[in-house]
């Protein structure tokens, strides 16, 4: 399941995975100032093992175009404020092939709480095949792989909007209505 950082111990699980994970990975911690929502990913036996940070986009001030021209994107420009970025987005290596599922859903629950059509990312070249080609999320590769703060990423851009009007298509989504928040995201434990 997936659920809201909370509280001061619930963002240190969450600083705590995703840190852990970057360096696995390669790449500069980068802690953000601002974000929207953070999600983690939790287990069933209480484990804490994903996470998921949604932060602003603008088109002017986001240092994730510095990486690639998502300002220029048709679909971004014609978007206006529905865009946001995603980042963040980290399991514990033993949790990689099970969890992925509640890490996406997070996303998508927050795309159709606040009416985001589209969310830009970096993505590692393993978890965006992962993304394509197992849960077939609706993303469009939007520049080549390039190297970005401490290893190769490819600049994507999500559409939350087709995933959350479509949700039968996602078998594997798992939240229940944003509106009512009950069910699994609303829950902690």
């Amino acid at each position: 399941m997936f659920k809201r950082v909370e509280n001061e111990l619930e963002l240190a699980m969450f600083n705590g995975i995703w840190t852990t994970v970057w360096k696995e990975k390669g790449f500069e911690l980068e802690f953000s100032d601002r974000a929207l929502e953070r999600f983690v990913v939790v287990t069933e036996e209480g484990h804490y093992v994903g996470t998921a940070e949604i932060k602003p986009y603008s088109a002017a001030e986001s240092p994730i175009n510095e990486a690639a021209p998502f300002h220029d994107h048709p679909k971004v420009v014609q978007a206006g404020g529905a865009v946001a970025e995603i980042d963040k987005m980290a399991l514990l290596k033993p949790y990689r092939g099970r969890y992925i599922s509640d890490l996406l859903s997070s996303a998508v629950y927050f795309a159709e709480k606040l009416q985001f059509k589209f969310f830009v990312s970096l993505l590692e070249p393993v978890f965006l095949r992962a993304l394509r080609v197992t849960f077939r999320v609706p993303l469009e590769k939007i520049g080549d792989k390039t190297f970005y703060k401490g290893d190769d990423v490819i600049p994507v851009l999500f559409d939350m909007e087709q995933m959350y009007r479509n949700k039968s298509r996602y078998a594997w989504l798992a939240y229940s209505d944003p509106v009512t928040a009950t069910g699994r995201a609303g829950s902690s434990g």
